[in-house]
């Protein structure tokens, strides 16, 4: 991840110096990445020192006791967390600080990491369909076409129903039926006893307070992750001063994602959008819904789903609302299958690194393939015959 982030900023720099993107691209970038890498940086030291305050080890601790024991009964309960908080807050957030949670719980469980945290990053993208706060994309797509919170609510419920249903079954399939066979059950474990309990009741309220603000204040996200993390750090200074270091800002990503917007930047200024018109056509229709889907998925995992639907966007026709929202399922439910595909899974991979789970490449790819593949299609086939 280190010669990629350096590679694609250095990329980036050099389309600015040679001409390749124009200086007012660059600059429009700039302005427009600046707030997401306040709030990278912000919520990730958040994220960390909450873990060390062993709130996500409570949390964690709640859904096993839940779980009575049962490796199945567990699976669902995963599923239906990850993807409610998906859905009421956002896909980044949920990669960010219900990724502990899950990391936490596989310890407290003996089970192994890598199910729990595919669990995290599907649902993340293919839960995020249905509101507009679930993901950025939305808020663009909802604008375009005037829908409220409860009209696109109600236009794609049926697609985020089965995208979860068909994630649900690539989980079990690839990742939880094997855990299951071998460990049969698990014993419930007991409540865990903060080291600290200030600083634990310092990071649980401040967390609860961050997510209470994105759900009922107009705050933006930026201002509410730095709120939340100088609060936190000024309370690990006063209680335990030596866990603070620069180690915890996420350097790779404050590289990474300035990087990647001036590259497709330049890719946008050099005739992107001409390509999409074509690729997409502009029918209206399953055909056309079905094309733009696939064209969204496609170009996601390439470049990155948030300018894969702006430049996506711009090249559906002004009245072809229903190829609109195809383009919004193949972006947000088909970037699973490149570490680099949405912003929540580059965050997710950050924090499995942190936490020392690895993560292999070409099976995460692999199987991404068959779940982006399935679930676009099918949620992409089921808002055609509702809308």
């Amino acid at each position: 991840m280190d010669g990629l982030a350096a590679g694609l900023l250095a990329a980036g720099l050099l389309a600015v110096v040679t001409g390749v993107l124009p200086e007012a691209a660059a600059a429009d970038a700039t302005a427009r990445v600046a707030p997401l890498l306040v709030f990278l940086g912000s919520v990730i030291v958040l994220a960390e020192l909450t873990g060390r305050a062993r709130v996500f080890d409570a949390i964690a601790t709640g859904v096993a006791r839940a779980g009575r024991g049962s490796y199945p009964r567990l699976f669902l309960l995963c599923v239906l967390f990850a993807s409610a908080v998906t859905v009421t807050l956002n896909l980044d957030t949920t990669a960010v600080l219900l990724t502990p949670v899950m990391l936490a719980l596989a310890a407290r469980v003996g089970l192994a990491s890598v199910p729990l945290a595919m669990t995290t990053i599907w649902l993340a993208n293919t839960a995020s369909l249905l509101l507009p706060v679930s993901n950025l994309t939305n808020l663009l797509a909802a604008d375009r076409v005037a829908l409220s919170p409860a009209e696109m609510a109600a236009a794609m419920w049926a697609p985020q129903l089965v995208a979860i249903v068909v994630t649900t079954a690539c989980l079990w399939g690839f990742y939880w039926r094997s855990a299951h066979r071998e460990l049969g059950g698990y014993t419930p474990p007991p409540r865990p006893v903060p080291d600290d309990p200030v600083l634990f009741r310092v990071c649980a309220l401040v967390c609860g307070g961050f997510l209470l603000a994105l759900l009922v204040a107009d705050v933006p996200l930026w201002s509410a992750s730095l709120t939340a993390a100088l609060v936190v750090v000024v309370a690990f200074a006063v209680r335990r001063r030596e866990e603070l270091s620069l180690s915890l800002v996420p350097w790779r990503l404050l590289v990474l994602v300035p990087g990647m917007f001036l590259v497709v930047e330049a890719v946008n200024a050099r005739g992107l959008d001409s390509l999409l018109t074509a690729a997409m056509g502009s029918d209206d229709g399953l055909v056309g819904m079905l094309r733009s889907a696939a064209v969204g998925a496609g170009v996601s995992n390439v470049l990155n789903n948030l300018p894969a639907y702006m430049a996506g966007e711009a090249a559906v026709p002004p009245a072809n609302e229903n190829q609109l929202l195809a383009l919004l399922v193949g972006v947000n439910v088909g970037s699973v299958v490149t570490p680099w595909a949405s912003l929540a899974t580059l965050l997710w991979f950050e924090r499995c690194r942190g936490h020392g789970t690895a993560i292999g490449l070409g099976r995460f790819m692999g199987t991404g393939l068959v779940l982006a593949v399935t679930a676009t299609s099918a949620a992409t086939v089921t808002l055609a015959l509702v809308v």
